[in-house]
C-alpha cells in the first residue's frame, strides 16, 4: 500500500540482503523528545484538526460534502511536502489519511443521499479501510509495519533505521502481519454490522449507536494491538535469551573437545 521512500528504500534493500533473520532485538536508539513532539504537533495538526476544521467551514459556507471533502484531503498533501522536506521520505499517516478522505468523497458521490444511505455510505468506508489493511499483506511490508514505524520513533534517521532493522527480528514480522489483519478484518466486520444496522434499526437510533459503534471497535483495536505487542516483545526476549544460553552451552561444551585435541 505504502510506497517506501529513497532513504528507506536503500536502507531496506541492503539491510534485506545483508541482515542476518535473527531472534535478538536490537536497542532502540535514544529518542529526541522534542522532534517527535514537534512531528507530532505538524502531523496531527495537518491530518486532523485542518481537514476537520476546513470540511465544516466549507459545509457551513454552502459547499457540497464532495467537494469540501476533496478541498479538506489537500491538507494531507501539506503535512507530505512538509515531511518531505523536513526528513527527506513521505509521511505515512499523511498517504492513509489522504487516501481515506478521498475514498470518503468519492463514496459520498454514489446513489442516494438521504440520511440512512448516508449512514451506509460512513460504514462502506471504514470496511474499505479494512479491505485497504488485508491489500497490504501482499505488499512488501503490512499497513501496520508504517504506521507503527509513525508511533514508535521520532522521524530521525536514527530511529528510523531502528525500527526498518526490527523487520529481520524473529517474531516481529509476524507479529506486524498479524496486526494488519486482525484490523482488517474487524473493520471489515464492523462496516458490515453497521450496514444491516442501518437497514434494520431507525435512523435516529443508528445515528446515535453508529460513532459509539466506530469509537468501540477503534478502542479495542487499540488496546488489543498494545498488549499484542507486548506479548510478542516478551516472547521475542524470551526466544532471544533462549539462543543466547544455547550458544553459550554448546560453546562451553566445545571448549574442552578443542583442548583435548
Amino acid at each position: 500500500m505504502l510506497t517506501q521512500d529513497s532513504t528507506t528504500q536503500g536502507a531496506s534493500s541492503a539491510s534485506d540482503t545483508e541482515a542476518p533473520r535473527t531472534g535478538e532485538r536490537p536497542k532502540a536508539p535514544a529518542r529526541s523528545k522534542k522532534a517527535a513532539i514537534l512531528g507530532w504537533v505538524v502531523t496531527l495538526s495537518l491530518n486532523v484538526v485542518a481537514p476537520i476544521v476546513t470540511y465544516h467551514a466549507l459545509r457551513d459556507h454552502g459547499f457540497s460534502e464532495f467537494a469540501a471533502l476533496l478541498i479538506s484531503s489537500a491538507w494531507p498533501v501539506v503535512d507530505g511536502a512538509v515531511h518531505l522536506a523536513w526528513r527527506r521520505r513521505l509521511d505515512e499517516l499523511a498517504i492513509v489519511t489522504l487516501v481515506f478522505i478521498v475514498i470518503t468523497a468519492v463514496v459520498s458521490t454514489v446513489g442516494a443521499h438521504s440520511a440512512r444511505a448516508l449512514l451506509i455510505k460512513d460504514s462502506c468506508v471504514t470496511g474499505l479501510f479494512g479491505v485497504l489493511c488485508l491489500a497490504t499483506l501482499l505488499a512488501p511490508r503490512p499497513l501496520m509495519f508504517y504506521l507503527g514505524r509513525k508511533f514508535a520513533t521520532d522521524g530521525t534517521e536514527a530511529s528510523t533505521a531502528w525500527w526498518n532493522g526490527l523487520w529481520h527480528v524473529d517474531g516481529f514480522r509476524k507479529a506486524m502481519m498479524t496486526m494488519t489483519t486482525v484490523w482488517g478484518v474487524a473493520y471489515c466486520l464492523e462496516s458490515a454490522v453497521r450496514v444491516v444496522l442501518s437497514y434494520t434499526l431507525r435512523t435516529d437510533t443508528m445515528v446515535i449507536l453508529s460513532p459509539v459503534l466506530i469509537y468501540a471497535v477503534l478502542a479495542s483495536l487499540g488496546t488489543w494491538t498494545a498488549l499484542y505487542g507486548k506479548r510478542s516483545r516478551r516472547k521475542g526476549q524470551a526466544r532471544a535469551a533462549a539462543a543466547a544460553a544455547a550458544a553459550a552451552e554448546a560453546e562451553a561444551k566445545a571448549e574442552p573437545a578443542a583442548a583435548e585435541s
